[in-house]
């Protein structure tokens, strides 16, 4: 076995993991150091980086030394620990020395966004010491040790070259704006974003003239901000994705990375979702194939509304039907416990969803929603009974489509109404 890559033993062809497909980013279990957690499968990240930990997790981490990381976001440098010698294991693979990187801010914290706990973030070990075929149909992940891996070929499918630079993949593709012109673009593989498409604004590559300002999400390096749009087409190889949702990230939000190189943008989760994959890094290739996912339509954010977990909360039931909340708990742990009170009152701990950001001017701030807002129900239906992204369905569901959200705020339950706008064609 070597000393610093992941192996699986010499007789196993492959490892078989099944992931969680959860706002396009793929979850899967990790264990480090004997520890069991779950980290985000990431082809932009070149180092694992470990956060969210809390007094709960008990985890041993190796020679340690203090390091600062820069990365996408608005906000200043952010201090680490660097940590080598450490056992990553994933099924039967497993690698004896890993290096990764400690997150110390507590601010960053994708758990609260996803609905799931989330420890870390793991990307080019995993890819460059392995052929990884990613199902997403199926939600699965095959680690092929390259050695015994034998390509099948499927006559829909089609092989592509890429270029790794930094620990990093890259491929080639065409982009149509406004008008028919295709101008030529050069994508980062990004399976650790949610969104569609990122592109970087140059004398080639401008912002359409149907757009919006947004929170495009947090980076390491803080809040990232920009315009949100779609263009008329993206190219990669042969395969061609009409009206693609795309954001345009402020610049500032890079002034933090030193080298983008001839970067124009990204792919992420919600583009590449569309096929099914399998990465060569060792051969600078890969092989995509469209799945049952490549028309489904781009999630736009119509109510602008963004939500996300803030701990738990109780919630009284009677057994003919729900009673009210009766106090709050702020632990960060997700789940449901019920307790029964003298057979007639059901005490439920519920996941407590609130409002994380509303976007100016989108019907639910011109209905009088504010951040902060604790979500009790949308069109009549309890939210503790579904999950973080259900939630986010039910609010996006349908341009047109009149949305009833029942709220607490300051200990009093409010309702409001609002109707679903197209971003693009009802902006003022």
């Amino acid at each position: 076995m070597s000393a610093q890559n992941f192996d699986l033993p010499d007789s196993q062809k492959y490892q078989k993991i099944k992931f969680q497909l959860i706002n396009n980013v793929m979850v899967i279990p990790l264990e480090v150091n004997g520890t069991q957690l779950s980290f985000i499968l990431d082809s932009g990240v070149s180092t694992p980086l470990l956060f969210n930990l809390t007094e709960q997790d008990s985890i041993q981490i190796n020679k340690v030394s203090e390091v600062t990381i820069r990365g996408l976001g608005e906000g200043e440098p952010i201090q680490a620990l660097s940590s080598r010698n450490n056992v990553f294991r994933l099924g039967s693979v497993i690698n004896p020395n890993q290096e990764l990187y400690v997150i110390l801010d507590e601010s960053l914290n994708f758990s609260p966004s996803l609905g799931v706990p989330v420890h870390g973030i793991i990307g080019y070990d995993l890819f460059r010491d392995f052929v990884v075929e990613v199902n997403y149909n199926a939600q699965h992940i095959k680690f092929h040790n390259p050695e015994l891996y034998s390509e099948k070929r499927h006559k829909k499918s089609q092989t592509l070259s890429i270029a790794i630079r930094n620990k990093k993949a890259y491929v080639d593709g065409i982009v149509v704006l406004n008008d028919a012109k295709e101008v030529p673009v050069r994508m980062l593989l990004d399976t650790g974003s949610s969104d569609a498409i990122w592109l970087f604004e140059n004398h080639d590559i401008g912002i359409p003239d149907k757009n919006y300002d947004d929170f495009l999400g947090r980076g390491l390096g803080g809040d990232i901000f920009g315009k949100r749009t779609k263009v008329r087409s993206i190219k990669i190889g042969d395969f061609v994705i009409e009206d693609a949702k795309t954001a345009f990230p402020d610049q500032a939000s890079f002034s933090g990375i030193q080298n983008l190189g001839n970067r124009n943008g990204s792919l992420g989760g919600e583009v590449l979702k569309r096929f099914n994959f399998v990465f060569d890094y060792r051969n600078s290739k890969i092989t995509l194939r469209k799945n049952r996912n490549f028309k489904t339509p781009f999630q736009y954010n119509l109510s602008g509304i963004d939500l996300q977990h803030n701990g738990l909360r109780y919630l009284t039931e009677s057994i003919s039907g729900p009673n009210g909340v009766i106090k709050e708990n702020q632990s960060k742990t997700y789940g449901n416990v019920q307790i029964l009170m003298e057979n007639q009152t059901r005490l439920s701990l519920v996941p407590e969803i609130i409002v994380s950001g509303i976007r100016a001017g989108s019907p639910a701030e011109d209905a009088g929603l504010e951040e902060g807002d604790v979500i009790l129900a949308v069109n009549g239906k309890s939210v503790h009974s579904y999950k973080l992204q259900q939630i986010l369905q039910m609010l996006n569901e349908k341009k047109g489509k009149r949305v009833r959200v029942l709220i607490e705020r300051a200990d009093a339950d409010k309702l409001f109404t609002f109707v679903l706008k197209d971003v693009f064609k009802d902006k003022p």
